[in-house]
């Protein structure tokens, strides 16, 4: 048994080892106990968490699995491409349609991006960074990623991590929020749901021209806006029902592993534990918050020009985070009534949130290649 050359092995192991490599193993297991404990979106976070820790074991992504992860999958945006796919085959439109109005909350969710945009910029983050930034404000991690490998790779781990953590801290993020912004007698409005019958031609129709008209006014978000719509087709024609649930589950539960671990992957001490990455994270707490602030305050002017006939609250969750943030706004509801059911305007507001934040990536690339 060579013994000096097993010595070699460990010292070589740990001769490599910082003090940083420790802080973001930690920040790994972290990771995992909030996944694994707290049930803080863990499909995600778990195999972050793992890939963080490998990476400060000697494991990044300049080399061996990962590498190849990494240029397959993240380099070409296939694995957020994927997540969309999925994404799609699991929303149902049908509120959306049967309330075409609640658009304007799924624009007004999106307020934040630009807004924390401008922020960035005033903080000399170059516009890709900052554009990258702003689109953790969607609530929408494959879109985020998707922007952030296109325009700032290095920034990809901290907005990949603060978007999929913000998307999993909503429950604790956004009531405050909607109590302080909405007053009780708002918050008890009772919205009549009557709803319009949408038939299956108009819901196999919808995916197509929302593909073509998003496409041609902000083509750098085809991509998304293809893959989320096909996902969507897939569901609505009735015909392709293996696909529509491979989608939903093996295809999504794969690309969502690889991604996740990638991410992690990247995570090492040198490229993450910096300044930058504490901007990153509180910039894009801060493009949550307003996103969620200009929400309610649009419910609020619908809510009086309709004479209190629309619930705040539903402006609360025309972001991207589908459906948990539905979910949210209508258990808001019902703490204050039990008997206030406005879960399918809220679903309404949530899935126009979703288109929303896809066809602001796509304004965000626009934007920034125009400027390069």
């Amino acid at each position: 048994m060579d013994l000096s050359g097993l010595f070699a092995e460990i010292s070589r192991g740990f001769g490599s080892f910082t003090i940083g490599n420790a802080v973001m193993i930690t920040a790994g297991a972290i990771l995992i106990y909030l996944a694994v404990k707290k049930e803080y979106e863990p499909v995600l976070l778990l195999p972050i968490g793992f890939g963080c820790i490998l990476a400060n074991l000697g494991m990044s992504n300049e080399n061996g699995m990962f590498k190849i992860l990494y240029d397959a999958g993240i380099k070409t945006e296939l694995f957020p491409l994927l997540i969309f796919i999925g994404v799609g085959a699991m929303i149902d439109f049908s509120p959306l349609l049967a309330q075409p109005k609640m658009v304007l909350l799924g624009a007004a969710g999106q307020f934040g991006i630009y807004a924390t945009l401008l922020l960035a910029i005033l903080l000399k983050f170059p516009l890709n960074q900052a554009a990258s930034i702003g689109v953790i404000g969607a609530i929408d991690g494959p879109t985020a990623i998707f922007v952030a490998t296109k325009l700032a790779p290095e920034l990809l781990a901290p907005i990949a991590v603060a978007a999929y953590s913000y998307m999993s801290l909503i429950p604790i993020i956004q009531p405050p929020i909607m109590k302080l912004m909405t007053t009780r007698r708002e918050r008890l409005v009772r919205m009549e749901y009557a709803p319009r019958p949408v038939s299956q031609r108009v819901r196999v129709i919808f995916p197509i021209v929302v593909t073509v008209i998003v496409s041609l006014l902000a083509p750098d978000a085809a991509p998304l806006i293809a893959t989320l719509m096909l996902g969507n087709l897939l569901r609505e024609s009735g015909v392709v029902d293996r696909l529509s649930k491979a989608a939903q589950n093996e295809i999504i539960n794969i690309a969502t592993l690889f991604l996740g671990l990638t991410i992690g992957s990247t995570m090492t001490a040198s490229s993450f534990l910096n300044v930058q990455t504490g901007f990153v994270l509180i910039l894009g707490l801060l493009a949550f918050v307003i996103d969620t602030v200009a929400g309610l305050l649009f419910g609020k002017l619908m809510c009086w020009i309709s004479g209190y006939t629309i619930n705040p609250l539903i402006g609360a969750c025309g972001i991207s985070a589908f459906p948990m943030a539905a979910r949210l706004s209508a258990k808001m509801a019902q703490e204050e009534d039990f008997e206030n059911f406005i879960l399918m305007h809220a679903m309404g507001s949530n899935t126009a949130g979703q288109l929303g934040s896809v066809i602001a990536g796509g304004l965000l690339l626009a934007l920034v290649m125009a400027f390069h």
